[in-house]
């Protein structure tokens, strides 16, 4: 057991206990999807929105009925360039974790059969079970440090391109060309009550997977910081302190920039920090107690 925790840590930087939640966030996930969401003929959102859409098609174009749905297969083949970005723009670690999550999540959307008729009646309960679940199990993947792929990649990418960019805003844009596109083949209905499971699973998953973590940031500079600060409040709409500090080992001047951040806020500042300026440092501190004026953004 010790042998294993030690080849999960040293592969994926990841804790033994964080392997296993990632694991089952994405049973969670495609529980909901087979049995609340795939019957009542609902979309997903992003990369997997676009599978279950191609895979309407396929068995529309070539009469090809099974229990078992084949979207989640076409949502890994669909993610295979995506993981060629994740590996040379973001992370090793991050495209292992991906990789892993995604084999798992394809694995359980293949297995779990999609029964012929809704569990319920009520299409509106199918809904809000699916998104709860879906949402929870969602949630536990990204509370794990993990990724389902798809848009993530493409929105990190693109953030680490463009300042104006972000995940949410690339997220958004695939799930408005999606429901759209479900709009005008399947009707009205359909897109609405698939806009509604989406709503309810990301307010689910802004619960769950604790993206609200806040934590602290402390960068050192022997420069000005007022670019560092400058993306603080441009592009993380929050505010940030600095003071003027000696160094010890010198006696050099050093400006000390500190700023309260969710960890994500805390993950793009990183990302930008070398650009901003490629000699400072930063100390960074999460799980920590806000309290008072901090505003809690959903993603």
């Amino acid at each position: 057991m010790d042998i294993i925790k030690r080849k999960i840590h040293n592969i994926f930087k990841w804790s033994y206990k964080d392997f296993f939640k990632a694991i089952i966030g994405t049973l969670l996930f495609s529980i909901a999807i087979n049995l609340f969401i795939v019957p009542n003929h609902l979309y997903n959102g992003g990369i997997l929105g676009i599978s279950q859409l191609l895979r309407s098609l396929i068995v529309k174009l070539f009469d090809f009925n099974s229990s078992r749905d084949i979207s989640g297969i076409i949502n890994f083949i669909l993610n295979i360039p995506l993981f060629f970005l994740a590996y040379k723009y973001i992370s090793k670690t991050f495209f292992r974790r991906t990789l892993v999550c995604l084999l798992f999540q394809t694995i359980f959307l293949t297995i779990i059969p999609t029964p012929d008729k809704p569990l319920l009646d009520e299409l509106i309960t199918c809904v809000l079970i699916g998104g709860i679940i879906g949402g929870f199990g969602g949630g536990m993947i990204l509370s794990a440090s993990g990724s389902s792929g798809g848009t993530d990649i493409i929105g990190i990418v693109l953030s680490m391109k463009s300042r104006r960019l972000s995940v949410g805003k690339i997220g958004l844009g695939i799930n408005i060309i999606i429901y759209t596109i479900c709009g005008l083949l399947f009707g009205v209905p359909i897109a609405l009550y698939s806009i509604i499971y989406s709503a309810i699973y990301n307010v689910i998953v802004d619960n769950t997977h604790e993206q609200n973590i806040c934590g602290y940031v402390m960068i050192f500079t022997k420069t000005f910081p007022d670019k560092i600060i400058k993306f603080i409040k441009t592009d993380l709409d929050r505010d940030a302190t600095y003071w003027e500090g000696t160094g010890g080992y010198n006696s050099s001047k050093t400006y000390i920039c500190y700023a309260a951040l969710s960890k994500y806020e805390v993950q793009r500042l990183e990302r930008h920090l070398n650009e901003l300026d490629k000699d400072a440092f930063m100390i960074k501190n999460e799980g920590i107690s806000i309290d008072g004026n901090f505003k809690k953004y959903l993603t």
